[in-house]
């Protein structure tokens, strides 16, 4: 997965207010990705990464594949779990700290 740069520039947060204002994507001139697609790509090699961990298990039971693999492959997949579980949980808890603000 590659790294996403942010640039904020006081005319890309105006435009963004603007498109946001307009009921339209505050996706930028420079091609910068939303925060939706960035989640989306992440839970979807957060995906790729168990199936890949199943895999190798699955060909380990078999009786092929290196033992050494499917252990790298199982560790990478809980890795990304407990990651993906810390993410949830920060949003969760931005979530609940922005309802209980004030009006």
């Amino acid at each position: 997965m590659t790294p996403l740069s942010l640039t904020v520039t006081p005319s890309s947060v105006a435009g963004a207010y603007q498109a946001t204002e307009s009921g339209g994507s505050a996706i930028g001139d420079s091609g910068a990705s939303s925060f939706g697609g960035a989640l989306q790509r992440a839970i979807g090699d957060a995906v790729d990464t168990g199936h890949q961990a199943e895999t190798q298990s699955m060909q380990a039971i078999a009786g092929g594949g290196n033992l050494s693999e499917v252990v790298t492959a199982v560790n990478k997949a809980e890795v990304v779990l407990q990651t993906t579980v810390a993410i949830r949980d920060r949003m969760v808890q931005a979530y609940q700290q922005i309802m209980n603000m004030p009006i």
